[in-house]
């Protein structure tokens, strides 16, 4: 029995390309054909066909992510699609004044699921997190900034159902403790994750929501070497600026 030969060598290219994006959004033609050991007229004209179909995007700065139509076949729930289009616009103003990794998230069950990450432009330490990957509630900004609108009930029961376990020797599983935590996130609307996940890494995350349902939630991660009192201030008043503009807009 012979093996079976692919048909058609240009899809499976457009195929390593999509992957591609997966992997590294918001890459320049470049980039790709270097990645890819391409050639970039051949990267071009496959770009240009997924842009013409939307399974690709390209920003001003003919960088290069996947397009809202392609998301639609790896994102079943239209809403988290919405979700990535509506927030694009104002994450992208968010990365042009913070030149940092930008996570968006969902909750899904008892964890944050990232739906979208922009990485940043000028920076030499790029994040290792993929879009698909999940953080715990406890310990991540997102989760955090998420936990904290949660009613009463529903966060005694993540509490009594969840594993609270350390990711590095920063991360909180004293009850007493996070719930401190917590409520001070319930006053200024703004999470931190101070190594807690990953070690080396500061995070700063809020929730999106409409009409007092939990639609998602946002953070900027920095190198913690880089964060300084007045660097921090800048974050979080940038990520408040951004939620208050989303939000208005969901």
């Amino acid at each position: 029995m012979t093996d079976q030969k692919p048909y058609g060598s240009v899809l499976l290219k457009a195929v390593d390309i999509l992957d591609f994006l997966l992997e590294y959004p918001s890459s320049s033609l470049k980039e790709i054909s270097d990645g890819l050991k391409m050639t970039n007229s051949t990267v071009l004209k496959i770009l240009d066909t997924l842009l013409l179909v939307s399974y690709v995007s390209r920003d001003e700065k003919k960088n290069y992510r996947i397009g809202a139509k392609f998301r639609k076949y790896f994102n079943q729930d239209s809403k988290q699609v919405d979700l990535v289009e509506t927030t694009l616009p104002y994450l992208e103003r968010l990365q042009h004044q913070i030149d940092e990794t930008i996570h968006l998230g969902i909750l899904n069950m008892h964890e944050i699921l990232y739906i979208n990450k922009l990485d940043p432009k000028n920076q030499v330490i790029q994040m290792s997190s993929k879009i698909g990957i999940t953080r715990p509630l406890y310990c991540s900004a997102m989760g955090k900034a998420v936990l904290a609108k949660f009613s009463a009930e529903s966060y005694q029961k993540y509490l009594s159902t969840t594993e609270l376990k350390k990711y590095t020797v920063h991360t909180m599983i004293d009850a007493a403790e996070i719930e401190t935590e917590i409520e001070k996130i319930r006053e200024t609307n703004i999470a931190y994750d101070n190594e807690e996940v990953e070690n080396d890494i500061f995070c700063v995350g809020a929730a999106l929501i409409k009409e007092e349902d939990i639609v998602g939630a946002f953070s900027i991660s920095v190198p913690k070497y880089r964060i300084t009192d007045s660097y921090k201030k800048e974050i979080t008043m940038a990520i408040i600026r951004a939620k208050q503009e989303i939000e208005a807009v969901l």
